[in-house]
């Protein structure tokens, strides 16, 4: 028996026979007239897989806008950022590191960054900016603007928060997470721990995070982890962070 491949509007179509038989013969169905590239074939299905917009278009008809709620009851969004690490004395360094709105002053590195360079919130500000369909963080607020050197990131957090609240919208859910692998999130011999826990340094970053966007606690979700020592962030020379955020309609 003899498999052969063959490509059709981006479907990959496996043909099995004795002998090797030609594409115009593997691409007809059996006991059918019709190829299978055909927009009807298959059960007169109309699979549109692998299809460009126009060709999708010409079957399903033009999009009808009047279907289509100007605002759907939630929206998606991904926010994400990574900023660079360094020693304190070096003179990219624009502050200590903070993560989440928690600045860690005696860790020993600094953060290289236009702003304050915190990862959790520019990475919200950007996950609540792309499920409004909005620019990214860095068009609001542009690193080659000297009003925003330096500046503290929670003023980017009350922009996002002024958007999401302009367009009818609140936080149904935040999900957070850090990749770091210094500084630590959880340290066991911070002074502040209660005895036989560790603190837990995002405890009040989801405080801090709930506050800024107006939510309850129980709507912000913060995690870390490690890099497993692999490339920049596993070499302590960067910190990023990814988020997840869900808004919905306010009632």
């Amino acid at each position: 028996m003899t498999l052969t491949a063959f490509a059709v509007g981006g479907l990959l179509l496996l043909a099995a026979s004795n002998t090797l038989r030609s594409p115009s013969q593997a691409l007809k169905a059996p006991g059918s007239t019709k190829r299978l590239g055909s927009p009807m074939a298959v059960g007169e299905r109309q699979h549109l897989a692998g299809s460009s917009p126009l060709q999708r278009q010409a079957v399903a008809g033009p999009v009808n806008l009047a279907e289509w709620e100007p605002e759907p009851p939630v929206r998606i969004g991904h926010g994400f950022d990574i900023h660079r690490m360094t020693s304190k004395t070096d003179p990219e360094v624009r502050g200590p590191v903070i993560v989440g709105g928690v600045t860690f002053e005696d860790f020993d590195m600094g953060i290289v960054a236009h702003s304050d360079g915190d990862v959790v919130y520019h990475s919200v500000v950007d996950a609540i900016f792309g499920a409004l369909t909005l620019p990214d963080i860095g068009t609001f607020f542009p690193d080659t603007d000297p009003r925003w050197k330096g500046a503290p990131s929670n003023v980017f957090m009350d922009e996002a928060w002024r958007q999401m609240d302009k367009r009818g919208y609140r936080i149904s859910n935040i999900d957070v997470t850090i990749i770091a692998q210094a500084p630590r999130m959880i340290v066991r011999d911070h002074p502040l721990a209660e005895p036989g826990k560790p603190f837990d340094y995002k405890a009040e970053m989801v405080e801090n995070v709930a506050e800024l966007m107006g939510c309850p606690t129980s709507r912000v979700n913060v995690k870390a982890r490690t890099h497993e020592k692999v490339d920049a962030v596993g070499e302590k020379r960067a910190i990023s962070c990814h988020v997840v955020v869900i808004l919905e309609r306010k009632p």
